[in-house]
């Protein structure tokens, strides 16, 4: 992942919170954590299964965001020799440290969400 080096807004722990580029800019993109939880609840899933369970997206965002996603290493595409052609996504080691990562923003969301 490449940061900006023109960055010197640096907090405390020297992470500088200005635009970075790489997998940054692709889980900032609408759909993409909700893809990368989604295939984290069903472990292994397909295109169409997906498709039933991001209510809203259309099959060209998903399209677009799953090669996204796997260019940047957090989804891997499974191809299978059959007909009719199966295609499976899984979570990378990246991809399930970026889940993990989500955790404790998903738990902030429900604990505010409870207190409205």
């Amino acid at each position: 992942m490449n940061t900006n080096s023109k960055c010197n807004n640096t907090e405390e722990n020297g992470i500088c919170f200005c635009p970075i580029e790489g997998v940054i800019e692709v889980l900032s993109k609408k759909w993409a954590l909700v893809i990368i939880g989604t295939i984290s609840n069903n472990k292994r899933i397909r295109f169409n299964e997906l498709m039933k369970n991001l209510d809203g997206i259309s099959p060209r965002t998903l399209s677009i965001r799953l090669k996204e996603l796997e260019k940047a290493e957090l989804i891997k595409r499974e191809n299978f020799a059959e007909i009719p052609p199966r295609v499976e996504y899984t979570l990378t080691q990246d991809g399930i440290e970026v889940k993990d990562a989500m955790i404790p923003l998903m738990e902030w969301a429900h604990k505010k969400s409870i207190q409205s």
